[in-house]
């Protein structure tokens, strides 16, 4: 099975939806995502867009949700940005300005600080 991301016309994800290898293999079972668009074309118009997608994230770094970003520069599917703060790397990931502690506690990340802030009372 294939995914596949419907854009709209910022390239935001309005949909995903998952093809059948029928639909995405030439007659040399090698797939092609061109020919997945083009069936989803064909049920959706022609005049829709739509990238392939990975559900375990081989390609265009993310797997795509309604309303990821698809930057075609980085060829990456990227999520909303969590918090102003937050930083967007090259591999279409968001970033703490510092790093979560990694002692085995639990965090929350608290924007007013731009820090994280120890969980107690779990």
């Amino acid at each position: 099975m294939a995914h596949f991301a419907q854009l709209d016309e910022n390239n935001i994800v309005t949909q995903v939806i998952v093809v059948h290898n029928n639909e995405t293999h030439d007659e040399n079972g090698i797939e092609s995502e061109l020919k997945g668009v083009q069936f989803c074309k064909s049920l959706f118009g022609a005049d829709t867009k739509w990238v392939q997608t990975s559900y375990n994230g081989s390609i265009r770094h993310n797997y795509a949700g309604i309303g990821f970003t698809y930057d075609p520069v980085r060829d990456g599917f990227i999520a909303p940005q969590p918090y102003p703060s937050w930083q967007l790397a090259d591999n279409c990931t968001w970033w703490p300005p510092t790093p979560m502690p990694n002692d085995g506690k639990i965090y929350i990340w608290d924007e007013p600080t731009t820090s994280w802030l120890e969980v107690t009372n779990v």
